[in-house]
């Protein structure tokens, strides 16, 4: 398992969160396989005590997704010890996942989102000029948490409007910057400078806490309930996500060619994508009144 985790790292360069993710669900298989059928070694089980682990978690009345991940684990690590010699038979092949209720992503509507960016009344110090930033980002870019985070200041280009992003498997693409998150950004990099003095420090990374350490996830996800907390109540609307969500729900609400948000957002195929022509319905039957002849 360890060897494992060890190719995801350095060979797949997984984000840290999808290592830790990966690196749970193993441990519970492991852990369940030890307690119920004193199996110490994971790759020895065969399809039947993986299917009596899937059938524990949905009896357990774990999310369907939940499980669905957890299979995902499973097929990656015997993938890994067919390949590696470990096993000769993978028997993730005779596992069905369970089907799933296709879930719609949580965003925020357009006009209460602008509103909190363009009147909130951030604090005049650091922390409010950074908190600004984060949202703007988020908000401006469409990028992941990760991304966010790993964005060093020699990645950002206020001359040519755009940043470099590392997204999964560490794959870099560029993202243009509209004007107003320039503005927040020369201010931010600004104020960062006469408080750390970093600004000459092109390694250095960009978002930094209050006190110039590397900024980390639980403090953006505090920073987002926080702020998004004041524009609506629904706990599926106040976490770093679905500012991405709303990103590319509401530029293909204006228009934007689907093949080019998937560029921006980093998504490895369109299918991905598509997941957002759904929230467009209404658009689609403004458009549809006003232009069929028979409407």
């Amino acid at each position: 398992m360890d060897a494992f985790i060890d190719y995801l790292r350095f060979e797949r360069r997984y984000s840290p969160h999808t290592i830790l993710s990966y690196e749970t669900d193993l441990r519970q298989f492991a852990d369940y396989l030890l307690a119920t059928y004193e199996l110490p070694d994971p790759a020895e089980a065969d399809h039947t005590l993986i299917r009596s682990w899937i059938v524990t978690l949905m009896e357990q009345q774990r999310d369907p997704r939940t499980v669905n991940r957890k299979i995902a684990c499973l097929r990656s690590y015997y993938k890994f010890l067919l390949h590696t010699g470990v096993v000769a038979r993978n028997p993730m092949l005779r596992i069905t996942a369970p089907k799933t209720s296709k879930k719609l992503p949580d965003f925020v509507p357009e006009e209460p989102l602008n509103h909190l960016l363009d009147s909130f009344e951030f604090t005049d110090d650091f922390a409010g000029v950074r908190d600004q930033l984060v949202l703007e980002m988020l908000y401006g870019t469409g990028i992941r948490l990760s991304e966010l985070i790993g964005i060093g200041q020699q990645d950002v280009s206020l001359a040519g409007r755009t940043v470099r992003v590392t997204g999964k498997g560490n794959k870099q693409r560029i993202v243009p910057l509209n004007p107003s998150l320039i503005g927040v950004l020369d201010n931010y990099m600004q104020r960062k400078a006469k408080e750390f003095g970093a600004a000459g420090n092109a390694a250095a990374p960009l978002l930094v806490t209050d006190k110039g350490k590397p900024l980390y996830p639980q403090l953006v996800y505090r920073t987002v309930k926080h702020y998004l907390g004041q524009i609506t109540s629904a706990p599926g609307q106040q976490h770093p996500h679905v500012l991405r969500h709303s990103f590319a729900t509401h530029l293909l609400g204006k228009g934007a060619d689907l093949n080019a948000i998937k560029e921006l957002l980093g998504h490895a195929n369109l299918a991905a994508t598509q997941v957002y022509t759904h929230l467009s319905i209404d658009k689609l039957k403004a458009v549809f009144e006003k232009a069929h002849p028979k409407a």
